[in-house]
C-alpha cells in the first residue's frame, strides 16, 4: 500500500491543503512564514564542514534555533527588552542574557570537565543573576539595547563553535556517569541547551506579543 510517506507528491498536497485550512489560524500554520538566507544553509540539518559528523549535526540544531531566536527579538528596543508583563515575569533582555549564562556554564561543564556550580566566584558574580532569573534580575538586568544583549550571545556562541571544532564524536558520546539526571552523554547535555532556547524563544515570542503597542498576531 502508497502512503503519504512513501509519496513525495501525495505529501506535499496534504501538506499544501492542511496549510490552506488553517489559513489565519494562530499557532496551526504547517509552513514557515519566514525564509532563511540558501548561502547560509541554514535549513540543512547534519554534517558541516570543521566539524566531526555528530558534531556538525549538533551545530546545524544550534544554529537554526538561534536563527529562531533573533529573528524573534529583531527590532525590539531597550524598552521593550526591559518589558516586565507582571511582577514574576522575566523580561525578554533578562532571557536573552539567560541563554548566553546557560551556555557559558555547559561550556564550563563539558569543555573543561567542571563539576556543576563549581566555577569560581568570579564567574558566578558574572553569570549567577542572569542564570537563575527572577527578582535579581528583574533589577539589575536592564537599561542595554538588542546590541548588547547580541553581542554577549554571539561571543559565547563562538566560543562553543571554537571548542567542538577541536573534539570528535568519541568525546560528543562520552558519558557522564555522576549527572543529576543520571548517566548522560556530552550530546545530552548540549542538546539540552539547543531545546532549553527553544523553550524560552517561546516565552519571548509570548512577551514580545504583550508589549505596549505590540501588534495583533497575523499568523
Amino acid at each position: 500500500m502508497t502512503t503519504l510517506h512513501d509519496a513525495p507528491d501525495s505529501r506535499r498536497k496534504f501538506l499544501q491543503a492542511s496549510a490552506a485550512l488553517t489559513t489565519g489560524v494562530s499557532g496551526f500554520a504547517l509552513l514557515p512564514t519566514m525564509a532563511w538566507p540558501d548561502d547560509q544553509g541554514i535549513n540543512i540539518i547534519g554534517p558541516k564542514p570543521g566539524y566531526s559528523p555528530q558534531i556538525g549535526t549538533l551545530v546545524s540544531m544550534m544554529t537554526w534555533m538561534r536563527a529562531m531566536v533573533l529573528h524573534s527579538v529583531k527590532g525590539l528596543s531597550q524598552k521593550d527588552l526591559d518589558y516586565l508583563l507582571d511582577s514574576k515575569a522575566n523580561s525578554i533582555g533578562a532571557l536573552l542574557l539567560h541563554l548566553a549564562a546557560t551556555e557559558t556554564y555547559y561550556q564550563m561543564n563539558t569543555f573543561e570537565a567542571k563539576a556543576w556550580g563549581s566555577w569560581p566566584d568570579s564567574v558566578k558574580q558574572k553569570w549567577d543573576t542572569s542564570m537563575d532569573l527572577g527578582e535579581p534580575a528583574r533589577k539589575a538586568i536592564k537599561g542595554n539595547d538588542l546590541d548588547y544583549y547580541l553581542k554577549i550571545l554571539e561571543e559565547t556562541r563562538e566560543k562553543a563553535l571554537g571548542e567542538f571544532r577541536k573534539r570528535d564524536d568519541s568525546w560528543l558520546m562520552s558519558v557522564d556517569k555522576d549527572w543529576p539526571w543520571g548517566p548522560t552523554n556530552n550530546y545530552c547535555k548540549w542538546f539540552h541547551v539547543c531545546e532549553h532556547e527553544s523553550n524560552h524563544n517561546g516565552q519571548i515570542k509570548l512577551l514580545a506579543k504583550r508589549l505596549p503597542g505590540a501588534k495583533p498576531d497575523s499568523e
